[in-house]
């Protein structure tokens, strides 16, 4: 009996944790990280002790949820290079991350300023470089990309449109697709052959993603 009673116990424990990721996921993309956690709560139907139980703090909560967006990110990645054109599979690449940002925005907030060290998001993020550089070179060797681009351009990409969007949301919300339209442009290779400035690099990038994380 103790036994039974024990694995219904846990069980219970994994569906109310299930509900609060279910919940956070909601309530984050619509209204931000910052939103209080009671909201995340609410929408979960469980008390807010029992949210701390199953996630001791914010910190635990956000990291959880962006963990599950990072892996997204990743097997969006490894799909774009299942696409036999490297341009197309770029290119819609960088389309689909961006329309994501402009549709959640806890998303918007993960790409470039939330968790750039947290051991959980880390096997997820590798996959996710990987994928993309492996489509970058392979789009290059084809000469459908500029030589020029490397994955932290994509990085550059998502940190403007994270300001486009974080500007015109509520009151021009197509204006991020005209932003990601022109800098795709500027990758192809028949774009002006004008030199670029450097990139950055990733140590100054993770500088700069710290520095935008939002203040809680």
């Amino acid at each position: 009996m103790g036994s039974e009673q024990g694995r219904r116990l846990r069980r219970d424990a994994e569906a109310n944790r299930q509900r609060i990721m279910a919940a956070a996921r909601t309530v984050f993309a619509e209204r931000g990280l910052g939103a209080p956690l009671e909201d995340v709560a609410r929408q979960a139907e469980v008390n807010i002790a029992t949210l701390y139980r199953r996630f001791p703090d914010r910190e635990a909560l956000i990291e959880a949820v962006l963990t599950d967006r990072m892996t997204d990110l990743a097997r969006l990645a490894e799909e774009a290079m299942l696409n036999p054109d490297p341009w197309e599979g770029f290119k819609g690449f960088v389309e689909r991350i961006c329309a994501m940002q402009a549709a959640d925005r806890a998303v918007t907030e993960a790409f470039t300023a939330c968790f750039p060290d947290s051991p959980a998001m880390e096997e997820p993020r590798s996959r996710a470089i990987e994928a993309l550089d492996a489509l970058i070179r392979r789009a290059q060797q084809q000469h459908r990309l500029r030589p020029e681009i490397t994955s932290s351009d994509v990085i550059l990409f998502l940190m403007a449109n994270t300001g486009v969007l974080s500007s015109t949301r509520h009151v021009a919300p197509g204006a991020w697709q005209r932003l990601v339209a022109l800098l795709l442009d500027s990758c192809r290779p028949e774009a002006p052959a004008s030199p670029l400035p450097p990139v950055p690099g990733p140590e100054e990038l993770h500088d700069a993603m710290l520095a935008a994380r939002p203040r809680r």
